[in-house]
């Protein structure tokens, strides 16, 4: 009411005003390097009591002041007034942008009645460096050089400083700052932002990522000084090693002050400083963080401290592309806080943290000077440390100090203190999880805590892995952005988060590592590195390893293979053409590739002993055996490729690619009779082993002839319900496919089966077991395996798509218009869901209840969309509530289809009424 009072008094007309703005699915972002960047918002009601609000034009205005905003000048681009209803991604089309600048926009929109709106609250994007020759730094670092071979990191992580004079504080400067290797910029003592672990990761054969930081607060007359501190970290990691890069922590940065640059160069200074990688940055030894007090200088990043026993930085001459983050930083999220503290008889205190989670830890110690403290990170109640999770604090003159992390994270749930010799207190220790600073677009309940636990935990995984600007398989152990185990969580993380960077920067990271064969092994041995099986080889322009950017690791054709899958989808979810049209060169080297390897029509086995994995951690995987050539999994390989090239297909006649869609259409018919013709099992309607994966994989393939889908549908049914008994019996990639097809084909009960079992193995079983997180395996405790994995996400998208029922229509991405339909579920086994989704398009809130014969619907369709809401028949009885502007649509596969347009609804369907 308040804003409809006030917007009445300006003279508001219109039903709608433009907010949430955005500029390349970023706000307000810093450094974009992007000559013609995309301009999204969305609408808000004026008047939330109203229906069918709707955008019919729209005029954006670009300044490059604050003050010809104000007065409605677009002196860098207006775009007049443009007939349309598009609201996202809308290229900027003005004068030439120039690096190193803040541009300052905003926009008005028409309602459906032409009439005008308030201008928006204005938005702003500052520009980063446009060309390679701008950058006129030079890389520096220090002398000291990683020594491979050694339980830890020999290098101690560098300061680097420079100082200047100033006549006068300036109104703007930006620093520019790239590294290999974490780092974080101070000036004048203070640290810069909030951002911690900068920058994101990063294919460092290739590529350096830059920050943009404002420095021009803490700048002042007088001396100044800009330091660095640099962590180890990435710069240390064995598949980025090139011959003209050291392995040690380098940085490059620059800034125009006053018309002067600083730029790093062999003129600035550095010295060690007290914190060090402990570990060497590998599988399963991540390590932590050694920090020793004595070394501290408290003044090393201040205008006054003495630089005599500093020493030059050394040049380096690493052939990188420079390029913007353009993807939102690492913050600490979620303060968690210890819950008990275990004394113990070897004078060790166990602090329970109360949930596993990745990220930091703050520890308040005390003790004599040179009194070391260890701090050992477990999953496991049992295991005083898992995967070698360590860090360490050597007490300084002072007696006392704080341990916490700075360019690593630790990975568990319990922490194992030794070298104390009084008991912390519960207040000494905190921790907090990090990750990218993605917001969350959905919220989700329901009438069953079973299923509001696996939503919740599955949630919490996932943002524990999501950071660095990828999704990694597991913080403790690898730190891989696994292609293959993507599947299992994009569509989880889509309909969860605002993931628009976020995947834009990662698609990024699987293009700069085309091209080069997976790596499993030690890239410090020189005389195997590139020229060895699983080396990471140069061997055809379409190969992909099985992860990105990280290149490490085993996988198969569905972990390349997302190169076709995450755009696809990623167009569904944000209607964004532009992800399609950067990677289908790289989706054309790719299905090239694997047709390297077809013969009569099917995919052979190829490439190293890790390199053709096909399902991966089913229920007693490890028993069985994983890494194989199996017919069953040359099948599901074979019925994955031949889905890569039906969403190549749709990809390409999006784009306009005829031919190629022709092509790849062949391919998948004469691929997919072959298959059929060879694996189908006609006794039970099953496929090669007749497992649910391979089932899954043949449905989601669409391998069988059209007549036979229903009938390879039942099959799967009988094989979760009757032979499984109601259980899951898929690992990762395998599940990924399952969930795909059961929630595409609105098998609501048969993944209501699955995920309300509470017996092994299920989500169920691992909430039975005190889990707080969701495992690497069904199984608990087999060695080696993580309790924090991106294994078994996929059924956080079930819970928006299918529980609360909120769909996206296929024929128009990005929510213009989407599906809204109650679960194929029963009142006895669930009563009521509901969701609240800020979606590409606007807020989207949906809740159903069924309860004495009725269903109930309470909806927000935003303003701009349209909903169809699909109302099975048997339940579509006598209408009523808010009714006026819902149109019947008819019936369509045993639903009644109603047409909603904006606005808010109670709608109740009365099956008492019904004929």
């Amino acid at each position: 009411m308040l804003i409809t009072a006030t917007l009445y008094v300006s003279g508001q007309k219109a039903s709608v005003l433009p907010v949430e703005m955005r500029c390349e699915y970023l706000e307000n972002p810093a450094g974009l390097d992007e000559s013609r960047p995309r301009l999204s918002w969305k609408l808000a009601a004026i008047d939330t009591a109203s229906f069918g609000q709707k955008q019919s034009a729209y005029r954006i205005l670009v300044s490059g002041s604050s003050a010809n905003l104000k007065v409605n000048k677009g002196d860098v681009w207006d775009s007049g007034w443009q007939t349309s209803s598009q609201m996202q991604l809308i290229n900027y089309n003005g004068k030439a942008l120039l690096s190193d600048r803040t541009y300052f926009w905003k926009v008005a929109v028409k309602d459906e009645k032409g009439q005008v709106s308030l201008w928006s609250k204005p938005a702003y994007w500052t520009t980063g460096l446009f060309s390679q020759a701008e950058w006129k730094a030079k890389w520096i670092g220090t002398a000291q050089i990683f020594e491979p071979g050694k339980p830890d990191c020999n290098i101690n992580d560098p300061w680097l400083r420079k100082s200047f004079t100033l006549k006068s504080k300036p109104a703007r400067a930006t620093f520019f700052v790239a590294s290999v290797g974490y780092h974080e910029v101070y000036v004048n003592g203070k640290k810069i932002g909030n951002d911690v672990l900068s920058p994101s990761v990063t294919d460092h054969t290739k590529r350096a990522r830059y920050v943009a930081y404002n420095i021009a607060p803490e700048l002042k007359p007088g001396k100044n000084v800009i330091a660095i501190w640099l962590g180890t970290s990435w710069s240390i990691f064995g598949p980025y090693i090139v011959k003209d890069r050291p392995n040690t922590p380098i940085v490059i940065g620059q800034g125009t002050i006053n018309g002067a640059m600083i730029a790093t160069d062999e003129t600035w200074k550095t010295h060690d400083s007290p914190n060090k990688l402990l570990g060497i940055w590998d599988f399963g030894r991540m390590g932590g963080e050694l920090w020793d007090a004595r070394k501290e200088l408290d003044n090393w990043n201040t205008a006054d401290c003495d630089e005599k026993s500093w020493e030059q930085a050394v040049v380096y001459k690493p052939k990188l592309i420079l390029s913007a983050q353009q993807v939102e930083p690492n913050r600490l999220f979620e303060e968690i806080k210890a819950v008990a503290i275990e004394s113990r008889t070897d004078g060790s205190y166990r602090v329970d943290m109360g949930i596993n989670f990745a990220g930091w830890t703050s520890v308040n110690v005390s003790g004599k000077p040179g009194d070391k403290i260890d701090f050992l990170y477990s999953e496991r109640v049992q295991d005083d440390m898992t995967f070698s999770l360590h860090s360490a604090f050597i007490i300084g003159e002072e007696g006392k100090g704080t341990f916490k992390n700075r360019f690593n994270y630790s990975s568990g749930r319990w922490i194992t203190i030794k070298g104390l010799k009084t008991k912390p207190a519960l207040s000494d220790i905190k921790g907090w999880m990090v990750r990218t600073n993605f917001s969350t677009a959905t919220k989700f309940d329901s009438s069953d805590p079973l299923q509001n636990w696996i939503y919740k935990t599955v949630n919490w995984t996932f943002e524990n892995l999501s950071l660095g600007g990828y999704v990694v398989d597991c913080p403790q152990r690898e730190r891989l952005g696994y292609g293959g185990d993507a599947h299992a969580t994009c569509e989880t993380g889509m309909l969860n988060y605002d993931l628009g960077a976020f995947y834009t920067k990662w698609m990024e990271d699987w293009r700069d590592v085309k091209g080069t064969e997976p790596i499993v092994g030690n890239m410090y041995d020189q005389k195997w590195a590139h020229t060895g099986i699983m080396s990471g080889r140069p061997l055809h322009p379409g190969i992909l390893p099985h992860t990105a950017p990280t290149y490490m690791g085993g996988g198969g054709p569905a972990w390349g293979g997302i190169n076709v899958i995450l755009p696809w989808l990623f167009y569904q979810q944000y209607g964004d053409k532009t992800i399609l049209a950067k990677n289908l060169p790289m989706m054309i080297d790719w299905l090239e590739f694997l047709d390297t390897h077809t013969k009569d029509n099917m995919l052979v086995r190829f490439g190293g002993d890790w390199d053709f994995l096909g399902d991966w951690l089913w229920p007693g995987a490890t028993a069985e055996g994983m890494n194989n050539s199996k017919p069953q999994t040359v099948f599901l390989n074979n019925a994955y490729r031949v889905f890569n090239l039906r969403t190549a297909v749709k990809i390409a006649k999006i784009l306009g690619k005829s031919e190629a869609a022709a092509k790849w259409q062949r391919q998948a018919e004469l691929s997919s009779a072959a298959l059929h013709a060879k694996y189908y099992n006609a006794d039970d309607f099953s496929y090669s082993d007749k497992s649910m994966g391979n089932l899954a994989a043949a449905l989601l393939g669409d391998i069988m002839p059209e007549n036979l889908k229903g009938t390879v549908m039942q099959r799967l049914e009988k094989e979760i319900i009757d032979v499984r008994k109601g259980h899951i019996n898929v690992g990762i990639t395998g599940g990924a496919m399952l969930f795909k097809v059961l929630r595409d084909a609105g098998r609501d009960d048969l993944i209501y089966s699955m995920t309300s079992q509470t017996t092994y193995p299920s989500w169920g079983y691992m909430k039975e077991n005190d889990a707080t997180t969701i495992w690497e395996m069904w199984e608990k405790d087999l060695p080696g395996h993580s309790l924090l994995h991106s294994s078994y996400l996929y059924p956080g998208a079930w819970y928006v798509d299918g529980l609360a029922g909120i769909k996206r229509d296929l024929d128009y991405p990005g929510y213009d218009r989407f599906v809204l339909r109650p679960p194929s579920l029963k009142p006895a086994q669930m009563k009521w869901a509901k969701a609240e989704m800020n979606s590409p398009a606007g807020k989207i809130k949906a809740m159903w209840k069924r309860e004495g014969g009725k269903l109930s619907y309470s909806i927000t369709v935003p303003p701009n969309s349209l909903a169809t809401l699909q109302v099975p028949i048997a339940e579509a009885g006598t209408m009523s509530g808010d009714t006026k502007y819902v149109k019947a649509k008819g019936v369509k596969n045993g639903f009644k289809l109603f047409e909603l347009v904006a606005g808010n609804y109670q709608l109740s369907f009365d099956q008492a009424g019904m004929p």
